[in-house]
Order: C-alpha cells, then sequence, then structure tokens
C-alpha cells in the first residue's frame, strides 16, 4: 500500500521537507502559467489563491477537504465542460490570435490542467498521489512554453527545477524509511534541522549539475530548428495599424501600448537628428484616412549569400550623410511592414517565418517595395522576425534644398499633390500666412515645421467631436493633438503650396540602452512624421510633432536596461539559436579561447623573468641564503613526507569538535574519528590492529600492557556504545582517554 503524506501518525524522514517542496512545485506550475498573460483573469485570480489556500492548511496539518470517489467525479464532469469552454469561453478570449482555433483548444486544455492539478492537489493522500501531482505540474510548465517565450519563464523553470529534484529526493528516502526503524525527529532538534539542510543543500547542487550540463548540451548538441513556439501562430497579436490604409488617429491608439515591439542593434548610438524606424508611406489623403493610390510592388529576392537588395547607391538622391549596420528583433504585429532607417540598401532576415530554420528561411525570404520606398514582407510579420541590414542616412537639413526649384515630374505632381474634394478653404489661406516671409519651397516647410512645433500643443486625449473634417477641427479648433495631426495638417498645407509630400508611418528611435547597444522601441514610440520632395536632394523628412520632456530615470532605469540586455540575449541566443548560431559561437569560443591562452602564456612569460630576476638580485644581496635556503627546503620535504602536518590539523580539528556545545559533538560519527586517532596512536607505539579483529578482540589483544589496556578497554566500550548502542558520544571523556593513551610509556 503507498505510504500516506497527510498527517501520517508517525512522521516518516523528510516527510515536511517533501511536502514543502512538492506544495512549491505545483505553486510555481501555476505562477508559471498566470505569468504568460495569456490566461483570463479569472483563472489568473483563482488558481494561484487555490493552491496557497490548500497551501496553508496544508502547513498546519489539516487532512485533505476532497475524497478520492469525489475527486474523480468532478474530473469526469468537468469532461463535458471542456467542449463548451473551447467552442465558446476560450474561443472568445482567443478572438485576436493569429490560429484563434488552435489557440482556443490550447486555452480550453490549460483549463482543464488547472482545473485537475486543484482538485488533485486537494485530495492527495498517498505518494502515488503526490507522484500524479507533480506530473500534472509539469504538464503546466510546458503549457507555459508554448504561451511565452519572454525571460521570465527562464526563471519560473529553474524554480521548479530545485523543487522537482527536492519532491523526488524526498519521496526516495521517504520510500527507504517505511518498514525501518529510526530515531524520532523533533521539529527543534539539532539533528532534524541539519538533516532539511542537507536535504536541501543536495536538492540544489543536483539542480544546478542539471542546469549547468543541460546548459552545454543545449548550445553544444547540433540544432535543427530554432524559435518554434514563436513560429507557431499561438501569440496574439500585439496590435495593429501599420497597413496601406491607416485611419486619422489610429497611430495614437497605438502610441497607448508601451510594449515592447522592437529591438534594433547598432552597437553604438546613432548620432543622427531624424533617426526614424521608417515602416510605411502613404500618398492619398481623403479628408480622414490616408492611403497609397497605387499599390503596384516590386518583388526581391535575395542573392545566394541571404541578402536582398532593396536599392541601389546610385538611386539615392543628394550626398548620404552616413551609413548604419543594424539588427533588428520585431515582435508580432500582424502588419506587413518592415522598419528600417531612412533609405534601405539592404536586408536580410527570416522573413518567410513559415521555414523550420533561420538559414533556410533566409533562403526562402522575399520582400516587395512600392513607390514609396515602403518596404513588405508578404508573409506577414506574425511571429518574431530577425532581420539586419544597411540603411544610408541622408543629409538631415540639405543646403542644395533651397536652389532646388520647382521643376517636378507630371506624375509626382498627380500623386504627391492631391488634396481632399472637400478641403476646408481655411487652410491653404493659412498655410500661405505661415509661409508669407519665405523665399523657396524648402523654407517654407521649415516655417510650417517650426509653426506647428511652437504654437500647438500635444496630447493622446483629443478633446471633443471633430465632426466630417477633423484635420480643420484640429487647426482651428482644439490646436493640440497627437503626431499624426501634425503630419497631416503639415503634409496637407504643402500640397496646398505646391509642395510634393506624403505621410509616414514608423516609431521614433526609442531608448537606447548602453548595456546591450541596443534602441528599446515600445508601441509608445509609433509616430507619424513628413517627406518633402526637393529635385536634386530627394525626400527629406520634417517631423513638425513638439517634442516630448525627457524623464531622467534612477536607478530602477539603470536595472531595466541590464533586464532589457538580458531579454535581447535570450531571445537572440536561445529562443533563435540554431545552426548559424550555433557556428557563430564555436568560432567565437575558438578565437576567445585562442586569445587568452596567448595573453596567459606572455604573462606567465613576463612574471616568470621578473621572478627570477627578482630571485638573482636577492641572492646576490644575501649570500648566507644560497645555503641555508636548500636547508630549509629540504626539511620542508621531510615534514610533508612524514606526515607531520597532516596529524597536527587532524589533531586541531578533534580538539575543536570535542570542544562544540553537547548536541553537536555527541554524536556516533565524532566516536568514530576518535577511534581512528586512537588507533593511530597506538600504531606509533607498535600495536597494529589486524583487519579481521573486532574492536573488543583488538582490545583483548593489549591485555599484558597494564599502561595501555584498562584505558583502551574503556574507549573501546564507549566507542561501540556510541556507535552501534544508539548512546550519546562521551566526546569529552573519550579525549580525556585518548590522553592517556598519549602520555603512555612506549613498551620495550
Amino acid at each position: 500500500m503507498a505510504s500516506t503524506i497527510a498527517t501520517p501518525a508517525r512522521s516518516l524522514p523528510a516527510d515536511r521537507f517533501y511536502r514543502t517542496a512538492l506544495f512549491f512545485l505545483v505553486l510555481t506550475s501555476v505562477v508559471t502559467l498566470v505569468s504568460s498573460g495569456k490566461l483570463d483573469f479569472p483563472t489568473m485570480v483563482a488558481a494561484p489563491a487555490l493552491v496557497l489556500y490548500k497551501g496553508f492548511r496544508w502547513w498546519r496539518g489539516k487532512p485533505p477537504e476532497l475524497r478520492q470517489k469525489l475527486a474523480t467525479h468532478l474530473v469526469v464532469a468537468y469532461l463535458f465542460v471542456f467542449p463548451l469552454d473551447a467552442l465558446f469561453v476560450s474561443r472568445a478570449l482567443a478572438g485576436d490570435a493569429q490560429n484563434s482555433g488552435l489557440y482556443a483548444a490550447l486555452l480550453a486544455a490549460v483549463h482543464f490542467l488547472l482545473f485537475v492539478t486543484i482538485v488533485r492537489l486537494y485530495s492527495v493522500t498517498t505518494d502515488r498521489d503526490a507522484m500524479f501531482l507533480s506530473m500534472l505540474a509539469f504538464a503546466g510548465v510546458l503549457a507555459s512554453a508554448v504561451f511565452t517565450v519572454d525571460t521570465s519563464f527562464l526563471i519560473f523553470f529553474l524554480t521548479f527545477l530545485i523543487f522537482g529534484v527536492a519532491v523526488f529526493v524526498g519521496l526516495e528516502i521517504r520510500k527507504g524509511a517505511q518498514g525501518a526503524i529510526f530515531p524520532s525527529l523533533t521539529a527543534s532538534s539539532y539533528g532534524e534541522g541539519k538533516f532539511y539542510r542537507a536535504l536541501s543543500l543536495a536538492a540544489l547542487s543536483l539542480s544546478t549539475g542539471a542546469i549547468v550540463l543541460g546548459s552545454v548540451l543545449f548550445f553544444v548538441f547540433p540544432r535543427f530548428s530554432a524559435g518554434y513556439f514563436a513560429r507557431s501562430g499561438l501569440q496574439p497579436s500585439l496590435m495593429s495599424g501599420f497597413s496601406d490604409t491607416v485611419m486619422l488617429g489610429q497611430i495614437g491608439e497605438i502610441k497607448k501600448n508601451n510594449t515592447v515591439v522592437m529591438r534594433v542593434q547598432t552597437g553604438a548610438p546613432v548620432h543622427y537628428p531624424l533617426l526614424r524606424w521608417r515602416g510605411i508611406a502613404l500618398t492619398t489623403f481623403d479628408g480622414r484616412r490616408w492611403y497609397t493610390h497605387d499599390a503596384t510592388r516590386q518583388v526581391k529576392t535575395p542573392d545566394s549569400d541571404g541578402w536582398i537588395t532593396m536599392s541601389s547607391r546610385a538611386s539615392v538622391e543628394g550626398r548620404p550623410a552616413a551609413q548604419v549596420r543594424f539588427l533588428a528583433l520585431l515582435q508580432p504585429m500582424a502588419s506587413e511592414a518592415v522598419f528600417a532607417p531612412a533609405q534601405v540598401f539592404a536586408l536580410r532576415g527570416n522573413f518567410a517565418t513559415e521555414e523550420g530554420t533561420y538559414a533556410s528561411a533566409v533562403r526562402h525570404s522575399f520582400l516587395s517595395v512600392d513607390s514609396t520606398g515602403s518596404i513588405y514582407n508578404q508573409s506577414r510579420n506574425v511571429a518574431q522576425i530577425r532581420y539586419e541590414g544597411v540603411s544610408l542616412l541622408p543629409t538631415a537639413r540639405p543646403a542644395a534644398a533651397r536652389t532646388a526649384g520647382t521643376q517636378y515630374p507630371a506624375e509626382m505632381r498627380e500623386t504627391y499633390l492631391q488634396l481632399p474634394e472637400q478641403l476646408d478653404p481655411r487652410i491653404p489661406e493659412f498655410a500661405r500666412r505661415i509661409t508669407d516671409s519665405a523665399k523657396n519651397p524648402y523654407d517654407k516647410a521649415l516655417a510650417l515645421e517650426s509653426y506647428l512645433q511652437t504654437h500647438f500643443g500635444y496630447t493622446l486625449k483629443l478633446a471633443g467631436k471633430p465632426g466630417a473634417d477633423p484635420l480643420a477641427y484640429f487647426l482651428f479648433e482644439t490646436k493640440a493633438g497627437h503626431c499624426e495631426y501634425f503630419a497631416s495638417a503639415m503634409a496637407v498645407m504643402l500640397r496646398t503650396l505646391g509642395i510634393p509630400s506624403r505621410e509616414v508611418n514608423g516609431f521614433l528611435p526609442g531608448e537606447y540602452n548602453d548595456v546591450g547597444g541596443d534602441y528599446i522601441v515600445r508601441g509608445s514610440d509609433a509616430h507619424s512624421w513628413v517627406e518633402a520632395y526637393f529635385p536634386g536632394s530627394g525626400w527629406v523628412t520634417f517631423d513638425p510633432t513638439p517634442g516630448a520632456t525627457a524623464v531622467s530615470g534612477g536607478m530602477f532605469s539603470r536595472l531595466g536596461l541590464y533586464l532589457d540586455w538580458f531579454q535581447l540575449t535570450w531571445n537572440e541566443w536561445v529562443i533563435n539559436y540554431d545552426m548559424s548560431h550555433q557556428t557563430e559561437l564555436a568560432r567565437n569560443v575558438g578565437q576567445a579561447s585562442s586569445d587568452w591562452k596567448r595573453n596567459w602564456q606572455r604573462k606567465f612569460h613576463r612574471v616568470q623573468n621578473q621572478g627570477m630576476q627578482l630571485l638573482i638580485n636577492w641572492q646576490r644581496a644575501h649570500g648566507l641564503m644560497s645555503f641555508l635556503f636548500p636547508v630549509a627546503l629540504v626539511l620542508a620535504l621531510v615534514v610533508f613526507r612524514v606526515g607531520w602536518l597532516r596529524s597536527a590539523f587532524g589533531w586541531a580539528i578533534l580538539q575543536w569538535e570535542t570542544n562544540r556545545p553537547a548536541e553537536v559533538r555527541n554524536n556516533p560519527q565524532l566516536a568514530a574519528r576518535l577511534y581512528a586517532e586512537l588507533l593511530r596512536l597506538l600504531e606509533r607505539k607498535g600495536f597494529s590492529r589486524s583487519e579481521a579483529q573486532t574492536p573488543r578482540e583488538f582490545a583483548a589483544s593489549l591485555a599484558l600492557q597494564p599502561a595501555l589496556s584498562p584505558a583502551v578497554w574503556e574507549f573501546t566500550d564507549l566507542y561501540l556504545q556510541a556507535r552501534f548502542g544508539g548512546l550519546p558520544c562521551d566526546a569529552l571523556r573519550l579525549r580525556a582517554l585518548l590522553e592517556t593513551v598519549r602520555s603512555a610509556p612506549r613498551p620495550r
């Protein structure tokens, strides 16, 4: 019959340790699921609360709340609820997921798993039940791995591993103690505390070894796929809004989301005043929404090395100010937009997210680009995408634009001078009044940008109802809005002045993390700006939105940068770890080990030469030491060879242990060490115990030695009583007998 774990009549060894570890194992599993943020609010609150309540009752020694038969009936009854959950409740919760049917089924399965876990927790009575509960907890951790790839999962998984090892260590000790006779331990006894500390150390050591070995195998074992769960399509989209059609005000909704949407690694800050992560440029405005009139796109395929050439350097108008290389990790956005700085020259990444490995995804990727220079991923950004690129940064304020003239191609005038049919007549007049003193199109654009920045306010909370003409309402009524209103107002007013312009949606640079060398881009960094065309200088960026006040961060802000660096490293070297990363890691390790070996060889030879020179100089200054030093070296070798230091150290340890408190020194292990010291003393006096002799037989063989026999007999009796009789070890008396034997004369 399986042993009970709930309030037994006589607790087995490690019982409290086992029950505590089992409780925290289940709690860690439930918290890991809840921390993914993918469950519904009632489940996220009820599941941990029920587990904590059971832990409180368990700690107080309360019996199980549910009988085994009732628990089984509850689980069977839930099987009839499961289809309703999958078809209605979980389906409603998974409405914004890319694969809502599969995601709803997974949510329903997790609900069922949590229900069975809690029911089993409230009815567990035997070790077999506890083993089944441990398996349910492990299933919960596996479900969490499907829900999230965040670094918080790593912390919870390592915690789960420690408690899992502790559960099985305690279980094995309990099984070995069943039916055995063992001394009872009280909760306050020193022995129980020491026993539980030893169990905790054993569980922690085994877990650490498993983590180290698993980490080595993870990085060394050949990789054939990476980021599987990130590509499964079960993650709901973070946001939408970057598409061919954007309603006025849509970007403002995105700005209310503070979630990290991408990380762009540049290695060092990019010192460019108008750095933006450009997404989609829109050409046509109907008064309420922007869209691209010509949807024709040119498909771009990768070269043999995976790079996709987006444009030639010769096609860039004007002189580029700088070139920037970047590595981007774009989170799922349910959008086709590919975000990159300024004029993109080439890209390479896993845009074909249905492929199994990063290398194969790079080879099968293709992108498309439209007439505005906007780049699209037709596989859609429904999973995390990793891509690298090279961009050319144009001159932010080209002086040549002032003499550009107004000779625009007919196609450009048709596309980029388009205006809504029902444009408020006050808007053209307003634009002319602002730019009245400007002498050329470029200065007019600067005047509009400056006026909007200084005379209008920034807000995400729009007051009142804009009505049929939100742009006129912004310019003449509220005079406050967010970036999309500022960009739309400037683009339209430029067009009324005959200057080609377009609105561009993307992201501001975000927060630069000097720890990881990357920009942290959040949903709140979503932004709209204006590009105006000047012959010879190309499309020039203008941003009429007033700048936000910078907020300096404190200690916690700095800690957040380190956490974000860890998140970036986790995504790059764990979630997306594949054969290409493995090859790069092996190359870096080989190079680092070679550099380390050379550096240490040079350092060793330098220290060796310095030491030899110091020794030679010192020997010259102390001629007598050339004779005394070899003598001292010979004496040291004799001391080590004879074992004097070892004996002295062993004697000091015994003295220290016998002087400790009684509950510590009175233990069988100390008696055994003292008996070994007795045998060593007797061996020095010429009496050696053979392997065939028992302690009493050896003591009897000394009967003809009156100076040794009484002390040896008494020592042997005390040793046997402590070692095998269950009596406390009288360490003080044993030490006194040792001194008697030590001082006895050596027999002739």
